[in-house]
């Protein structure tokens, strides 16, 4: 085993709203993705959605409010809550969640990923 490099998996792909499994652990896995733009509104019944800023600023859009998260912080979409997540400039965030869980929770679309790259 070998430690896992974020500058270089987040340097091997440059599209965007397209996760990348980095890591596995007890059932759960670690993504990464870059993003720009605005995504859509969507939830995860079952689960939580944790997002930590590893590069840049975004914004996680719920109804009636908005959670601004910095380079560095966290922050946590607990489930069932609509949440929109919004980058001005692109961002690199990494996510811990089920491998089940679907990029666009209830919502199935173009942006939909269903057969997670492992790299």
């Amino acid at each position: 085993m070998q430690a896992v490099n974020l500058e270089e998996k987040f340097s091997s792909f440059s599209d965007y709203w397209n996760p990348k499994i980095v890591g596995e652990l007890n059932g759960q896995v670690v993504k990464i993705a870059r993003i720009k733009g605005e995504f859509i509104w969507h939830k995860h019944d079952m689960e939580d959605e944790f997002f930590l800023v590893v590069k840049g600023r975004m914004q996680i859009k719920l109804r009636g409010e908005e959670v601004s998260i910095n380079e560095g912080e966290f922050y946590i979409v607990p489930r069932g809550v609509e949440h929109k997540p919004v980058a001005d400039e692109e961002v690199w965030i990494l996510m811990f969640e089920p491998e089940s869980t679907l990029n666009t929770g209830d919502v199935m679309n173009e942006r939909t990923r269903e057969d997670i790259e492992r790299i």
